[in-house]
């Protein structure tokens, strides 16, 4: 999930943590239970500093690691354990437990959208993502700033107000996954010769994007009350191509390909050389893909420079002239 949901869960958290004695009766712990939550909310994105490593370990490390299942735990020692020293007397049973329960629930949380997390790591590194809630979850979300309004202007008590929320949280993300299950099998009947469909949430809960990966070809539609509509077809013929091949020991498109097993690619000729650009077929928005890996080869099949990230056509293109002199291809 985003940012913003990920910090409305750790508020909210707080708020479900009053169903508990020591923090209902406890202002220190309480005190503590609030920083353990908010923090543990928000610890696994902690790898976001990887950017200072550059793109290409970002994304490599993004999600990974910092979400495994041994890391919840980790994670959970590091914050309780410098809030038992900053909050002497709470009650650290209720603190460590509380603030467990909100690096797991953003762990989890994170494994139902299309991103999707390592949280096997160790034992797999597949990635988790099971396409059920887009990032920004207009419900979820809306669902948490009601819950804060009642807290703030009626006297409801706090833990029975939010164990009802992430009560109505989880019937609605265990009907999405029932929606989402039978859209696939819906797809699977009219699509026979798919070789793997993707049916992604977007930010609209009754509209579903639409991927689906054939021999030699790409097709992106989308899904509205279970009609769907074919929106656009890419060839996807390049995979042998020599300098496709010659691009995978390049750091960036290794690390592409880390994170994302929906690589499409193409191979245009390019001066005296080749661009090969990967891109992530499940953003793709508009004719355009927004996540990519781009590479530059010379005639040899060296490559020349290279840039991964989330970036327009026009952006990525300056940031590889800055860096890769056209006269050199």
């Amino acid at each position: 999930m985003d940012t913003g949901t990920h910090f409305a869960m750790g508020i909210g958290l707080f708020g479900l943590a009053h169903l508990d004695p020591a923090v209902a009766s406890h202002p220190v712990t309480a005190q503590a239970v609030l920083l353990g939550t908010v923090l543990g909310s928000q610890a696994p994105d902690f790898d976001g500093l990887f950017r200072i490593k550059g793109g290409a370990a970002y994304i490599r490390q993004h999600r990974g690691a910092s979400h495994s299942f041994p890391m919840v735990f980790v994670w959970t020692f590091l914050i309780a354990s410098i809030l038992s020293l900053t909050h002497e007397g709470a009650a650290l049973s209720s603190l460590w437990m509380w603030t467990f329960l909100a690096v797991a629930v953003h762990v989890l949380s994170d494994c139902f959208n299309s991103y999707g997390t390592q949280a096997l790591r160790p034992l797999s590194r597949r990635w988790i993502a099971w396409d059920v809630l887009n990032i920004i979850d207009p419900f979820i979300l809306t669902a948490h700033l009601a819950g804060f309004l009642l807290w703030w202007r009626t006297q409801v008590h706090p833990g029975v107000l939010f164990a009802g929320i992430y009560g109505l949280i989880i019937l609605y993300t265990a009907w999405r996954w029932r929606i989402h299950r039978s859209l696939v099998r819906m797809v699977q009947k009219q699509a026979k010769q798919a070789k793997r469909i993707s049916v992604l949430p977007t930010i609209r809960p009754s509209r579903w994007k639409l991927v689906v990966e054939e021999e030699g070809r790409v097709r992106f539609g989308e899904i509205r009350r279970r009609r769907i509509r074919w929106t656009d077809e890419i060839a996807d013929t390049d995979r042998n191509h020599p300098a496709a091949l010659a691009s995978l020991k390049d750091p960036d498109i290794a690390s592409f390909l880390h994170f994302s097993d929906y690589g499409y690619v193409q191979v245009q000729p390019f001066g005296n050389g080749y661009k090969v650009r990967w891109a992530d077929v499940r953003y793709y928005h508009k004719k355009r893909f927004p996540f990519v890996a781009v590479a530059y080869l010379d005639n040899d099949l060296e490559v020349i420079s290279s840039y991964i990230g989330w970036s327009s056509e026009q952006r990525l293109e300056k940031k590889i002239q800055r860096s890769c002199t056209i006269e050199t291809l």
